[in-house]
């Protein structure tokens, strides 16, 4: 079978570059440069067209769009250009050319002796800087000229540049400090058998390792979890996935930390339990609806109040979602306020960054088959349960209340909605009494034929009033499958708690008054109208301001969610699909359909 490179149709090129990258990404002294760098290979770039690639003060690398060049002389160019800013040359000279030459040269001696990649043409330098600095070599530069052949590589840029992401106020000195001793500590523990050469397939001692394994050996708690989990620090995963910290995907069991964010042992402590308690308390199923963000904000509240509660790591430096007002609260409860303010908290950053879910969706995981007798939430949840019972045990330290009820229900599986309606049906239509009545006697006695006696019959008194509205959106964005699951259950639900009536109004762009319709009709008759966009609020005031209908009857809105913000001054209640949300916080209760 042909190589990669050789197939047909292959941009060799552009092969060749990936893989430069590749070792770039791959080395600890580069690997932060890297990540914060923008890479721009396309045409129209600021890379001359006899150039390999040129580099700005703001922190983007401009590569040749064509130009083909070996893998290891990309390693090389990339390197050079991220030096540039690691070393801080962008400085204003007088003469920025010799500037240039002298930070080139200096930057050749310094990958000459770190043996890394090859040097294309262009870029060998004939003079001898072993022990000269950029400052020393531009004064004799601009005295005696530029030895051999030489170009400019650096463009200084105004930081109101807004053509592409950059990162202006990064610190590229601290950062290529911080990769110097990344680089050390990986060299001495491949001297000592503890890492292999550039990452080969084993497991790093990296902090985030070694929290794993502290979950497993001492944390009972979310040790089961953790077990289950493969940490993922990928520098070019984690850009491509626009991970800033860390994010969790609970279908693939992955824990994704990147090691840009330069977590130290404690911090990945707090991070990895912050993703594992997304995990056990199955924050991705109990969303049921809701906006995905705010959804996944208001779940970092509660995590985080409870992890800096129970003292477990350390809060990163960076700082997270935490209010102290919040304290306590669910949740639900806390989406309910968020959503009140959308504007101010969409500005928020979750460990994956501004706008962005640290909870991953995913598609079916490819370890999990049906063969394993499990579906994947009973798993999850099972461990964190069982994590929780071999905490106590070991008397491993304390855990917040509120931890330890949602680990607790947890073990209930939800009531689902047509018994929640039922409930609800009882709650406005208690059974009917049944009265004495001589208006037709029962049967008489032998024995005494001339008495008569009463029977039981229902309180017809009680019937009046006894009825409750059905707003039914009847727009195009409504399935046929929701509205025929809702009808069914309303209409069994009134036949069975004696309702004899039940006012409907159908709505799309206008409301359709359908008056009172027997319960039976509702399920079996119902011709729906319509089918156009989404307007409730004239159902909703036609019915509180009926003459005919009760003061105090109960409405029923049966809906997808797509509709605008509702007034409503009476007892209410929502029937939606499972996983709609409304666009504004509901008083009444809230059935979804499944």
């Amino acid at each position: 079978m042909p190589s990669k490179k050789n197939q047909p149709g292959k941009d060799i090129g552009l092969i060749n570059f990936n893989e430069g990258c590749g070792i770039i990404r791959c080395h600890p002294m580069f690997t932060e440069l890297f990540y914060h760098a923008n890479i721009i290979r396309r045409e129209g770039n600021q890379c001359p067209p006899k150039g390999w690639a040129v580099v700005t003060s703001n922190g983007a690398i401009h590569v040749h769009p064509t130009r083909r060049g070996l893998e290891e002389e990309w390693a090389y160019v990339l390197a050079h250009c991220l030096l540039h800013l690691g070393f801080g040359h962008f400085q204003q000279k007088t003469n920025f050319r010799e500037w240039n030459a002298a930070c080139n040269y200096f930057i050749a001696k310094f990958l000459n002796d770190l043996k890394l990649g090859r040097a294309p043409d262009e870029y060998n330098f004939s003079i001898n800087a072993s022990t000269r600095n950029e400052e020393s070599l531009y004064q004799e530069f601009c005295e005696s000229g530029i030895p051999g052949y030489n170009f400019t590589d650096m463009i200084i840029e105004s930081p109101k540049n807004n053509n592409y992401y950059l990162n202006r106020n990064f610190d590229w000195q601290a950062s290529f400090g911080r990769g110097l001793i990344s680089a050390v500590t990986s060299a001495v523990n491949v001297a000592g058998g503890r890492e292999a050469f550039l990452g080969a397939n084993i497991e790093k001692d990296t902090p985030a390792n070694r929290a794993k394994s502290w979950f497993i050996n001492s944390y009972p708690l979310l040790g089961a979890l953790a077990a289950n989990f493969e940490i993922i620090e990928d520098p070019l995963i984690c850009q491509r996935l626009d991970i800033s910290v860390a994010a969790v995907d609970i279908q693939n069991k992955e824990i994704f930390i990147n090691p840009a964010a330069k977590l130290d042992d404690q911090e990945c402590r707090f991070v990895i339990a912050h993703e594992l308690l997304h995990v056990g308390l199955r924050h991705d199923t109990r969303r049921q609806g809701r906006d995905f963000y705010f959804w996944n904000v208001a779940c970092d509240y509660v995590i985080n109040s409870w992890l800096i509660e129970m003292g477990l790591g350390e809060l990163p430096k960076f700082g997270l979602l935490y209010d102290p007002e919040l304290k306590g609260l669910s949740a639900e409860a806390i989406y309910d306020q968020i959503v009140t303010d959308l504007r101010r908290f969409r500005k928020l950053a979750t460990l994956r960054g501004v706008g962005q879910c640290d909870i991953l969706e995913g598609g079916t995981p490819d370890w999990w088959t049906h063969d394993d007798g499990m579906g994947l939430d009973d798993f999850y949840r099972r461990c964190l349960n069982q994590g929780l019972i071999y905490h106590h045990e070991q008397n491993r330290g304390f855990l917040p209340l509120g931890l330890v009820e949602e680990i607790r229900a947890l073990n209930h599986p939800p009531i689902p909605w047509d018994v929640e309606l039922a409930r609800w049906f009882d709650n406005y239509f208690s059974p009917l009494v049944h009265v004495r009545s001589y208006a037709r006697p029962s049967r008489r006695q032998s024995s005494t034929p001339d008495i008569p006696r009463p029977r039981y019959i229902p309180d017809t008194s009680a019937e009046e009033g006894r009825t409750f509205g059905v707003i039914l959106d009847t727009s195009g964005s409504m399935e046929r499958e929701l509205l025929g699951k809702a009808l069914g259950a309303i209409a069994s639900y009134s036949i069975s708690h004696d309702v004899p009536y039940v006012r409907v109004v159908f709505c799309d762009a206008f409301a359709y008054d359908q008056g009172y319709m027997a319960p039976e009709s509702l399920a079996e008759r119902v011709q729906v109208k319509g089918r156009g966009g989404t307007v409730l609020q004239p159902g909703i005031d036609m019915l509180e301001k009926a003459e005919d209908f009760p003061k105090d009857g109960p409405l029923l809105i049966i809906t997808d969610g797509f509709c605008d913000r509702l007034h409503i001054r009476r007892e209410h209640a929502f029937l939606l699909p499972a996983q709609r949300y409304l666009p504004f916080v509901p008083k009444g209760k809230v059935f979804r359909i499944s």
